[in-house]
């Protein structure tokens, strides 16, 4: 079924965590059009400048987003602002509360464990923020994970993690068929992965 996903940015997120989930999911509407709706939205319209200096023209504001099924949260430096932003934590509580699951990348999760969502859950975040996460005795940190499912909150751990855990979502939301054929699509063969590849697939990657 068609699925709206929404990235909220901010200056300082990482580009890595947007950009590589935004990839995959604009990957779905490319091979099944019309399966996939992916927007981005900052505080104001002014372009957001990201870590490493990218500059993003954001398609709408956090007052405008409109309803999701799905809410991407990056991490990056800015997170450090950002977890204590009143306007971030708005709209990510307004789109969870129309539905939205919530997934985090990075240091996207200290968003989260501020606004107290991770509590009683399990979690994952860059290593950098895992003394954070540890600081709070309700969320179980899974130092070892990718990814971590709970439900209508996914966590993952730093930067590229953010392309494992988009194309799982993939699969829970439209199946492994078409993760598998968005990971072919985007020559995406990390090792180990989860869900092996079919055995053409495998032949296509040792032939010259």
């Amino acid at each position: 079924m068609p699925r709206t996903i929404a990235f909220l940015l901010f200056d300082g997120a990482e580009e890595l965590d947007f950009a590589g989930p935004w990839e995959v999911f604009t990957m779905v509407n490319e091979l099944r059009p019309g399966e996939a709706r992916c927007y981005t939205a900052a505080e104001t319209p002014a372009p957001v400048t990201c870590a490493k200096g990218l500059r993003v023209l954001p398609d709408c504001t956090f007052t405008e987003a409109p309803p999701a099924d799905l809410v991407i949260i990056p991490g990056g430096i800015g997170t450090r602002r950002e977890r204590d932003n009143p306007a971030l934590r708005a709209v990510i509580e307004r789109l969870r509360a129309g539905g939205a699951a919530l997934a985090s990348v990075c240091t996207g999760a200290l968003v989260l464990e501020r606004m107290g969502l991770l509590d009683g859950r399990r979690a994952i975040t860059h290593r950098v923020g895992i003394p954070i996460l540890n600081k709070n005795p309700q969320i179980t940190v899974i130092e070892s994970a990718r990814y971590l499912d709970e439900g209508d909150i996914v966590t993952a751990a730093g930067v590229s993690a953010g392309i494992d855990m988009a194309l799982y979502l993939v699969r829970r939301f439209w199946g492994p068929g078409l993760a598998d054929e968005v990971r072919q699509a985007m020559e995406y063969y990390p090792e180990p992965w989860e869900a092996a590849p079919s055995s053409d697939a495998a032949a296509r990657r040792s032939s010259p």
